[in-house]
């Protein structure tokens, strides 16, 4: 196929990996979490470290470039999505009116993704903005059975759901790194 990037990688020890085992920062030599919510939360933040990975040494047109037509998928648009997702958890647990959409209404966080260092900033401070946020309330909830909203969702529920949304589209960000430069990996 011309035009399409070339298959690599950055790891020297196995050619399936992102980077070398010594220089993944989601590796590390302490045991498992012992218990539910210390796993859940584990596999968070990888999931989470992952998705930035994707997306690290890009620049704003590669972050914002469009997947498949008509598909309007980018990993911006990705990063932006998860923002508006952290928003909207909170918003299902939280008394109140709910904060307004992030980025307005439906697929606004794709369609917005453009190639722009200063969109880019902004997702990325929405990002570690909205996961905080959502982290302090969450860890105001250990009790996983708890249920909370008007909808009583337990805990363990949402926190499922963030690992699963975040591993979901981490998926996507494989698909849509290898398209943009042809890099490969875990």
């Amino acid at each position: 196929m011309a035009g399409q990037p070339e298959r690599w990688t950055k790891s020297t020890v196995y050619a399936d990996m992102w980077l070398d085992p010594d220089d993944d920062p989601r590796n590390n030599e302490d045991p498992s979490p012992d218990g539910e919510l210390p796993t859940l939360l584990d596999y968070l933040t990888s999931y989470r470290l992952t998705l930035l990975l994707k997306c690290e040494g890009l620049d704003a047109e590669q972050l914002a470039r469009r997947s498949v037509p008509p598909s309007t998928m980018s990993l911006l648009g990705l990063v932006r999505h998860l923002a508006s997702a952290e928003r909207d958890w909170r918003n299902w647990i939280t008394p109140g009116d709910p904060l307004p959409k992030l980025y307005g209404q439906r697929d606004a966080d794709f369609d917005g993704a453009v190639p722009d260092d200063a969109v880019v900033a902004a997702a990325y401070a929405d990002l570690a903005r909205e996961q905080a946020a959502t982290d302090a309330v969450l860890a105001e909830h250990p009790d996983l059975g708890e249920r909370l909203g008007s909808d009583g969702i337990a805990v363990r529920e949402l926190h499922v759901h963030r690992v699963e949304e975040y591993a979901r589209h981490c998926g996507h960000a494989d698909l849509l790194r290898e398209c943009i430069d042809g890099r490969v990996g875990q």
